[in-house]
């Protein structure tokens, strides 16, 4: 009886480490730690190039185009932002 029982035990612990779930490599967390890293890249590029074109270090167009994107990377995440919050609050009003 008590061989039966260590069996049934090893079995459940098995099938039991087999149904939890696997954490995954790619997941949200990961995403949006990426995205914000790509997003301090951007700016501090840009910065970089602000700081050239004010010692004289880089044409006034270079200058222009990183302004551009700069306020175009800005924009887009305070419309994630936006939108996410507004997901948030939509989420929040949902009976229960």
């Amino acid at each position: 009886m008590d061989v039966n029982t260590s069996f049934v035990s090893k079995a459940y612990a098995n099938a039991r480490t087999a149904a939890a779930p696997q954490p995954k490599a790619d997941g949200a967390e990961a995403g949006f730690a990426r995205l914000a890293g790509d997003f301090m890249g951007t700016l501090q590029e840009h910065e970089a190039t602000a700081r050239a074109a004010m010692t004289g270090g880089a044409d006034p167009h270079a200058l222009v185009q990183a302004l551009a994107s700069s306020q175009l990377a800005v924009e887009t995440v305070a419309t994630v932002r936006d939108r996410v919050v507004e997901a948030y609050q939509e989420i929040l009003r949902m009976p229960v």
